[in-house]
């Protein structure tokens, strides 16, 4: 067996170790990102160690693209390469000759993709302080592919990727190709400029666009104290679960308190749906593992009147410890001795289960949760739809009062 077969033997396996990692990342990125029921992947171990977070938020993309898609190109690109003098000698393959070199092409995309990924992992530690370790697996795998493909004796990496412009050069100077260049960067500019500007792909970076002031959930400007959010003589309720883990439940939780206030004769009424198996039957994994715990907590504040003030402080502080919660709870004047003796009593325990069951009957898997009659809505919307929604609500249930 010749020295370049090894080569592109080593490379076929670890490009398809690749092509499977980025495979399971798209699957990662569409769960988070467009299945609102989603409970979390293998990889999302903590608040660091997160693919699901990174998959969430709007670095996880590039021109509206998920960075996953770019990953399946890029492996995509390195099988063609390790076949494409086979696939010349095909008539219908024929303009693959243009690739003379096809292990410098290797080496060239395999190091400029290592390169950005550095970038990446800069961005993920330091940007948006979460990893995700099945992308560094493939920074790893980059870098790896272009170590095997390099040839050190004859030029390295310099030589790779001068031969790989100048055979890119040598393709253009023939008119037919040429032609086709330019036809196939066109339709690449035409499908980043749709995937840019409709965001069709990324409904993360879209989300956030339109909720800007939603994001911020260390200060909710909107909070009340007390019991009672809206109207005490409401026309329409709107039922609402959350956890106090869940992230997005922290932005949804400033929502509707704007919504309060913006729109008269609703109230919002509260419940808890812990996705934690702590407390939660329907949990069958690790996940928000204090949920259960700041669950009770909450509802013990109900006891002292102020179930709102106390929820909000969850959310914006994200207490890690029980301690931590007694400390918000005593910055909030609460008496924190009866507030402990409540959440571990027997009368909270079993109103937090019936909460839990019946939200598992109406076939709640997930938070945050709207619940307006008999229509259930998993997830959050930009802020004016969900308004909307609520208001053409609130009118039918005005119309039907009369």
């Amino acid at each position: 067996m010749d020295k370049v077969l090894k080569k592109k033997i080593w490379i076929a396996i670890v490009a398809l170790i690749g092509l499977i990692t980025t495979i399971k990342l798209a699957v990662i990125y569409y769960e988070a990102n467009f299945n609102p029921s989603y409970l979390g992947s293998f990889c999302s171990v903590n608040d660091f160690i997160d693919c699901d977070g990174v998959a969430q938020t709007s670095e996880s993309q590039f021109f509206g693209v998920p960075l996953a898609l770019w990953g399946l190109i890029l492996y995509s690109f390195i099988f063609l390469m390790l076949i494409a003098n086979k696939m010349k000698n095909l008539k219908i393959f024929k303009f693959m000759e243009v690739f003379k070199n096809p292990l410098d092409y290797i080496v060239s995309i395999g190091l400029i993709s290592f390169c950005i990924s550095m970038i990446l992992l800069c961005v993920s530690l330091f940007g948006i302080n979460k990893l995700c370790i099945l992308c560094a697996v493939t920074y790893i795998l980059d870098l790896i592919i272009s170590l095997i493909a390099v040839d050190f004796k004859n030029g390295g990496f310099v030589k790779s990727i001068k031969q790989s412009f100048v055979d890119f050069l040598d393709a253009l100077k023939i008119k037919p190709y040429l032609i086709a260049f330019i036809i196939v960067a066109l339709a690449a500019i035409g499908a980043l400029s749709y995937t840019t500007s409709t965001m069709v792909l990324a409904p993360q970076v879209k989300k956030q666009e339109g909720m800007a002031e939603f994001l911020n959930t260390s200060h909710n400007r909107y909070k009340i104290r007390g019991n009672v959010l809206g109207s005490k003589n409401p026309k329409l309720v709107v039922v609402t679960y959350t956890d106090y883990e869940c992230p997005v439940c922290a932005s949804y939780n400033i929502m509707i308190h704007k919504l309060a206030k913006e729109v008269k004769d609703i109230q919002i009424e509260h419940h808890n749906y812990p996705i934690d198996m702590a407390c939660n039957p329907a949990i069958t994994k690790p996940f928000h593992q204090r949920a259960c715990m700041l669950a009770k907590y909450a509802m013990a504040a109900e006891k002292q009147d102020n179930v709102w003030g106390f929820g909000s402080a969850l959310f914006e502080k994200k207490p890690k410890t029980e301690d931590e919660v007694l400390e918000i709870a005593k910055k909030l004047h609460f008496d924190v001795e009866q507030l402990k003796k409540d959440a571990y009593s027997e009368e909270i325990s079993k109103k937090l289960d019936m909460e839990i069951k019946d939200a598992n009957k109406k076939g709640i898997i997930g938070t945050p949760v709207t619940q307006v009659g008999y229509e259930i809505h998993i997830g959050i919307t930009e802020y004016p739809e969900f308004k909307k929604y609520i208001q053409e609500k609130l009118k039918q249930a005005e119309s039907e009062q009369k």
